[in-house]
């Protein structure tokens, strides 16, 4: 198989589910990895194929090393390569505490899905992925704002910014390229839940766009990553945040 094939991990939703769509109308055949919600990543797989692509579903909690080795497995099996990896899948807590008012499972749980499952995916990609591949992270620019309340998250997020950087490095000569991107607030189910109106209201006046980001402006950016106008782009984070930072 000559097409070029992309894994997303948290599909079924949101930003990652605009993005597999968005990749797939770019050409790519798409893996839509979900961890629990079979139905949403039906529902994209769906949508790509009706539109003429083409796409596979595959369940996977990319927290365990054995899941994230049989999600490439899955990719191989079903398209015989994988050319891209984009790390979506993660957690946000709907309430933010203070340091001090983090509780160890609060910290251990981001921690897991948003660095280890990252990690976990980017060690099988490492292995797995053709010369000339691309690897997206996500990040967030909550790591730039220092937002107070957000500590183990930008902690987590700050760890995946990190570890794109040495990646890339870590690559030389193959001709493969790691980069992050960084949304400010965008207006995803994750995002919304639990906000009060005049805190969304706040979020959205931030920028000097005055509006929150879309999953659509998110994939644009993972879209311009992962073509070949990117190819000099390389260990870098992207914010893309309306200029919020």
């Amino acid at each position: 198989m000559t097409q070029q094939v992309a894994i997303v991990t948290g599909a079924s939703r949101g930003i990652g589910a605009t993005v597999a769509r968005r990749l797939a109308a770019d050409g790519f055949a798409v893996i839509v990895n979900y961890a629990g919600n079979a139905a949403a990543a039906a529902e994209v797989v769906a949508d790509i194929t009706a539109a003429g692509g083409q796409a596979t579903a595959v369940q996977a909690d990319v927290s365990d090393p054995a899941a994230a080795r049989r999600l490439f497995d899955e990719a191989i099996r079903a398209y015989g390569r994988v050319d891209v990896l984009v790390n979506n899948a993660g957690v946000m807590p709907t309430n933010m505490p203070a340091l001090v008012d983090t509780d160890d499972a609060t910290f251990d749980r981001m921690f897991h899905i948003n660095v280890k499952g990252s990690f976990n995916t980017m060690r099988e990609a490492v292995k797995r992925l053709q010369a000339g591949g691309r690897i997206v992270n996500s990040s967030s620019s909550v790591v730039g704002l220092a937002t107070p309340g957000y500590s183990a998250y930008a902690a987590a997020k700050a760890a995946i910014e990190t570890m794109t950087n040495i990646l890339a490095k870590e690559l030389r000569g193959r001709q493969i390229t790691v980069n992050a991107v960084a949304p400010g607030p965008t207006a995803t189910d994750l995002f919304l839940d639990g906000k009060a109106p005049e805190v969304i209201e706040r979020l959205a006046k931030a920028a000097p766009l005055e509006r929150l980001g879309t999953p659509q402006d998110i994939a644009g950016v993972v879209s311009f990553l992962v073509g070949p106008d990117s190819a000099w782009v390389n260990g870098q984070t992207l914010r893309a945040n309306g200029g919020i930072i």
